[in-house]
């Protein structure tokens, strides 16, 4: 599966409210932008997060259940996200990709990093071949 990782500079929130940092962070993600006007998105991760234990995930019915959306709408909110890298699927559940955020991000990080060493890569190849072409 291609992931999809977006990071938008926003200010970040002046309090440490625990539901502003969090609309903050999947703001900051592009977790939460476009149509989900409800932040679903954040809904989802932090359900996820506070019903989280042992590395137990939850099935698109449950966070259904829990956010009393229908389970289509889970779907569609958790295919996105495990497109961005910070949820995966695993029979039928749906997991965070760290056992806390902390390390969800961690994850993300590591990531990026190696997109970022093989962009830099092929970026070198090519500045070697245009060199060596003039």
């Amino acid at each position: 599966m291609q992931r999809r990782l977006s990071l938008y500079e926003i200010k970040k929130p002046v309090s440490s409210v625990p539901e502003y940092e969090t609309i903050w962070f999947c703001d900051t993600l592009g977790l939460s932008s476009g149509r989900d006007i409800d932040c679903l998105a954040t809904q989802i991760i932090t359900t996820l997060l506070y019903q989280y234990q042992d590395g137990e995930g939850l099935s698109t019915d449950q966070l259904a259940q829990l956010l009393d959306i229908a389970p289509a709408r889970v779907n569609h909110h958790v295919r996105n996200l495990a497109r961005s890298g910070i949820v995966y699927r695993e029979k039928k559940l749906v997991h965070m990709r760290g056992l806390s955020l902390r390390e969800s991000v961690r994850e993300l990080r590591k990531d990026a990093n190696r997109i970022f060493d093989e962009l830099e890569e092929i970026a070198e190849s090519i500045d070697d071949y245009i060199q060596y072409s003039k």
